[in-house]
């Protein structure tokens, strides 16, 4: 994702287009690229099967219990209304899906595509924002590196407790009871 600034001047919280953000008071592009979506996607049919109902959802690999939601405009603070590529809100704390043009119930999870052009929008500015909002988990996935890495909140800052490579398969928290193989998030089949 890439942060241009498309205007100084403080925008309208009440105006955010559709494609851009609001990011302490200054409207600023979201770009994204095939690579980018085809990553979003991947990782929400990987996710959506397993948790995106309500639990107990069966089987051990398929325990539900999660909203999640791509794009979403959520207000986490005045002047700072982000569209993380993909939120999840457990159930068991909202007992219907967030909804509305723009949602305020702060996520429990965040994953984050990083965007070539600005990866420090996502590996600094949001992930000090999502901190501040105190945002459970927070995943970066990275098309370029091909690679995943997770963080859990702590007062302190976030902690880092999962890197992983195409190669790998992992219990990402929060979604433990499934194992996936990171590569699927990029695109391969499934070993």
């Amino acid at each position: 994702m890439t942060a241009t600034p498309v205007e100084k001047q403080n925008a309208d919280e009440t105006d955010v287009p559709q494609g851009f953000e609001l990011a302490h008071g200054d409207l600023v592009e979201k770009q994204t690229s095939g690579e980018h979506g085809r990553a979003q996607g991947n990782v929400m049919g990987s996710l959506v099967p397993a948790f995106g109902r309500r639990p107990p959802g069966g089987p051990p690999d398929r325990p539900g219990g999660w909203w999640l939601a791509t794009e979403a405009l959520v207000q986490f603070a005045p002047g700072l209304r982000y569209r993380p590529d993909i939120a999840g809100w457990r159930r068991e704390r909202l007992s219907a899906p967030p909804s509305g043009t723009v949602v305020t119930d702060i996520p429990d999870w965040i994953c984050e595509v990083i965007s070539p052009s600005n990866a420090s929008n996502d590996t600094i500015t949001k992930m000090a924002d999502y901190h501040q909002a105190k945002v459970g988990h927070y995943w970066l996935l990275d098309p370029r590196d091909q690679t995943l890495e997770v963080y859990r909140y702590t007062k302190d800052g976030y902690l880092w407790v999962l890197g992983a490579t195409r190669e790998q398969r992992v219990r990402a928290e929060p979604f433990e009871p499934l194992e996936v193989h990171v590569g699927v998030f990029f695109g391969d089949d499934e070993p």
